[in-house]
């Protein structure tokens, strides 16, 4: 199998689900076309070094700013710090931990490069989360910035696996920025195949265990050469910015992957709330920003207080967008966002339409080189108008890591996607909503069921539910059904106490908004839970 020799540890390999269970893939489109050797660093950093466009702004930060050569150059050294210092080698997998910052990009692009495996993870998640991936991806090393220490430090000493840390941004001079400092500033890329593991994107299902997706070489190049070549369409004096997390497939390929694909620059922000990101965009004059639509919500009711002319594009993803919302973006900063449609699974978007293709309302057609579907509950397509459940296909698709769930979501070669969707008769897509459990809230999602374990870790809760609530903000909020032991009361001082437990059991962004107190919860004659009541009666 091609790059077999080149990736000496096969763990990822090996736990790619049977061949019977992959989707179909599809390259005939001329855009998908791969060399059999690739290393996708390649692409986003030597191509423009050998094109002369070293001195092009690569990064934009609040501190400053970083060219293409130096990116490369830090990225050369980093992975001369992984392969000489930290005994990385090809296939290996290295946790990345770090807010959006340059630092996060460059680990990647060296991890991938020396041939091994990122695995991204957000800066909000907790110690317990951390372990669990670092656990069934077998990671030994973790690249983290020293003011998450205590989280990371807290995972590995939980950890099988986890044995060592690089820590950046020490201001200690003893981080790994010190050792790349010593480091010769050229590494030759490992030479991978284009169907190589380079990515274990992580994501959670409706039980709240994580589910690794696994990304060859091929599959960043391939989200590259179609939503952001053929839907977006950058040019090199671009400034792309936005919210998402560089560990959200979304924010790696909205503000890494795209803007080094188009050779334009992109700013990262740390914080990047509404309210900084509207400072920042007037500050540096961005041109194209990616979020969810409840900060584009957001963006529209402050416009007034900023500068915003510079932008020029919008992505809007994550959650559903409201024909309200796009409306009162076009209105009020003049742009026709471009609304789109992926999955971590997927690695990116494939569906989305952009210009003159754009439908208000609709999320848009199938990316050029994917097919979509619609099927009912017996696995018959559906009728144009009908709502089904929404399959697709194309180059990319879903390869869990070791895990059962993988023929649940690949269905006779599609991909089901979990989303429930209509076409109509021009062949546009129109959201209706999730066909599972999932809370979809301000572009995050946040499976119930894991909400419902950190609140049961309570000593005062006996039982509880966790169901999406609509919102005009957020499109969901997480709202909990919770019975108290005797003896506690269901007040409002209860209800922060518990708020305040689950941020500090799991990510703080999951923590549920809105808590009831109740005597009981709706259950079947077997004693389950019946969410489906919950939702009925929020």
């Amino acid at each position: 199998m091609p790059g077999k020799d080149a990736q000496t540890d096969t763990f990822a390999r090996d736990r790619l689900p049977p061949r019977e269970l992959w989707p179909d893939f599809d390259f005939s489109h001329p855009a998908y076309r791969f060399a059999d050797r690739l290393n996708c660093v390649t692409r986003f950093l030597d191509h423009w070094l050998d094109r002369g466009r070293g001195n092009a702004t690569a990064i934009v930060t609040e501190e400053g700013a970083l060219t293409y050569s130096e990116v490369a150059e830090k990225t050369a050294q980093l992975a001369h710090v992984l392969v000489d210092d930290l005994g990385i080698r090809p296939g290996n997998r290295v946790l990345l931990r770090s807010a959006n910052t340059p630092m996060m990009v460059i680990a990647y692009m060296a991890v991938i490069r020396v041939g091994a495996i990122a695995v991204g993870t957000m800066p909000l998640l907790r110690a317990k989360e951390l372990q669990v991936i670092a656990d069934k991806a077998e990671i030994a090393l973790a690249l983290c910035d020293a003011r998450l220490r205590d989280d990371m430090e807290a995972a590995a000493e939980s950890s099988a696996h986890l044995t060592r840390i690089g820590w950046f941004n020490t201001g200690e001079g003893t981080g790994v920025e010190d050792l790349m400092a010593a480091k010769p500033v050229v590494f030759e890329p490992c030479d991978t195949a284009s169907d190589d593991v380079c990515l274990i994107a992580f994501t959670s299902g409706t039980t709240g265990m994580p589910k690794g997706t696994v990304h060859f070489h091929r599959d960043m190049l391939a989200i590259c050469h179609g939503f952001c070549e053929q839907i977006l369409q950058p040019e090199p004096d671009d400034l792309f910015c936005g919210s998402p997390p560089l560990a959200f497939t979304f924010g790696l390929g909205g503000l890494a992957l795209f803007p080094m694909f188009a050779g334009a620059a992109s700013l990262l922000l740390e914080n990047a709330s509404p309210g900084h990101l509207l400072k920042a965009i007037e500050k540096h004059r961005a041109t194209i920003v990616f979020t969810a639509p409840t900060a584009f919500r957001v963006l529209v009711a402050e416009a007034h207080r900023y500068d915003l002319s510079s932008l020029r594009k919008g992505v809007s993803a994550g959650e559903h967008l409201p024909r309200s919302t796009f409306d009162a973006v076009r209105e009020t900063l003049g742009l026709s966002l471009i609304d789109s449609l992926g999955s971590t699974e997927m690695l990116h978007a494939f569906i989305s339409s952009s210009g003159t293709g754009t439908r208000p309302g609709a999320t848009g057609k199938p990316l050029p080189g994917y097919a979509a579907c619609l099927f009912d509950e017996a696995g018959e397509e559906v009728p144009d108008g009908a709502p089904g459940r929404l399959a697709v296909k194309g180059p990319t698709g879903c390869r869990y890591l070791a895990d059962p769930r993988q023929a649940d979501y690949v269905y006779k070669g599609w991909n089901l996607t979990g989303d429930v969707m209509t076409r109509d008769a021009d062949g546009y897509y129109w959201y209706v909503g999730r066909c599972d459990d999932m809370i979809i809230s301000a572009g995050y999602n946040i499976s119930g069921p894991e909400v419902e374990n950190a609140l049961l870790t309570h000593e005062a809760v006996a039982e509880c539910g966790v169901v999406g609530k609509p919102d005009p903000d957020r499109g969901q909020i997480v709202k909990a059904t919770v019975v108290l032991k005797p003896g506690c009361s269901g007040d409002a001082s209860m209800a922060e106490v518990l708020k305040t437990h689950v941020k500090q059991t799991i990510a703080p962004y999951k923590y549920p908004r809105e808590i009831e107190f109740r005597n009981s919860l709706p259950r079947t004659q077997t004693g389950k839970l019946q969410r489906f009541r919950l939702r009925d009666e929020r």
